[in-house]
């Protein structure tokens, strides 16, 4: 069972509903530790006074802001709870809005919202309940681990989801980070018309359980080999940009490739954890006991 990473409560209006918040997703990325060359010694960092070289007790570190000159004001953790709108402690609603009114680009991690105890989970529901109803979303802002965070609350099934929201001034100007910005002549109607063919013969229902982290499992898959001594195998150079004189070429052959040919996942690359997930959503029984080519074989056939 995950722990709650913070406690607090909801506020809106003259409602206050104490709840936990939970992280909604987790990393699967193939961890790797640090080792020097041709050695099998762990590479470690250590927190070093640069004027003694002597290591720091994590508890004598604090943090010291750069004010310029060379000078810095330091400031410690207490200081910084203490300012803490709420204490850290308090969800505020702002307002409420529609929720496809957010642009996807302010999205940053998404949360799960639960009621804290037992006894709060009757206004808990109400509140699901009527954002649902209006299809709203809550902004508000709240504290944690130092820092303060702009949310979007809303309905999400039974339960509350809590989608934490860059600011305003944290999103980029594209005119300042891109190199290129779209320039030169218009799409030819031809050219929108064959494009929106291909999209709508790629079109289909929202099925997040058919994607797959493939290169974590090929990253698996190369420790596999190289701890069986095989031989790493290379992936394919990744295409050549199309040529503008090719442009309708290529769309009207992406089309015909379409219809013809529909989507499927490579099992081989598929983490064992996935393949197993499949063949439960095949309902393939006896799957906990398979071997990984056992699994594939079922998925296969069930499919």
């Amino acid at each position: 069972m995950a722990r709650a990473i913070w406690s607090g409560a909801i506020s809106f209006g003259l409602v206050t509903i104490p709840v936990a918040l939970y992280s909604a997703t987790h990393d699967h990325t193939v961890h790797f530790n640090q080792f020097e060359r041709g050695t099998s010694d762990r590479i470690r960092y250590q927190r070093i006074n640069e004027r003694t070289g002597e290591e720091v007790d994590y508890s004598d570190v604090v943090k010291g802001h750069d004010v310029g000159g060379g000078e810095y004001v330091v400031v410690e953790q207490e200081e910084l709870d203490d300012i803490a709108p709420g204490r850290s402690r308090t969800i505020d609603i702002d307002t409420f809005v529609d929720l496809a009114e957010i642009d996807p680009v302010h999205f940053q991690k998404s949360y799960w919202l639960g009621p804290a105890k037992a006894e709060y989970a009757r206004p808990y529901r109400l509140l699901v309940k009527a954002m649902a109803k209006t299809g709203k979303a809550g902004i508000a802002t709240f504290v944690m681990r130092g820092k303060q965070y702009l949310t979007a609350l809303h309905a999400d099934g039974d339960l509350l989801a809590l989608e934490t929201l860059f600011f305003a001034d944290e999103i980029r100007d594209p005119a300042d980070v891109l190199d290129e910005l779209p320039s030169g002549d218009r799409a030819k109607p031809r050219e929108v018309a064959m494009a929106t063919a291909l999209i709508e013969s790629m079109s289909g229902p929202w099925r997040p359980e058919d994607f797959h982290d493939t290169y974590t499992a090929k990253v698996e898959k190369l420790v596999r080999r190289k701890q069986a001594g095989k031989k790493t195998i290379t992936a394919e150079e990744p295409p050549d940009p199309t040529e503008v004189v090719d442009l309708m070429e290529a769309l009207r052959r992406s089309v015909e490739g379409t219809r013809k040919k529909p989507r499927s996942t490579d099992l081989s690359d598929l983490s064992k954890a996935d393949l197993t997930k499949r063949a439960r959503q095949l309902g393939v029984k006896g799957r906990s006991k398979m071997t990984r080519a056992a699994l594939e074989k079922a998925i296969h056939k069930a499919s």
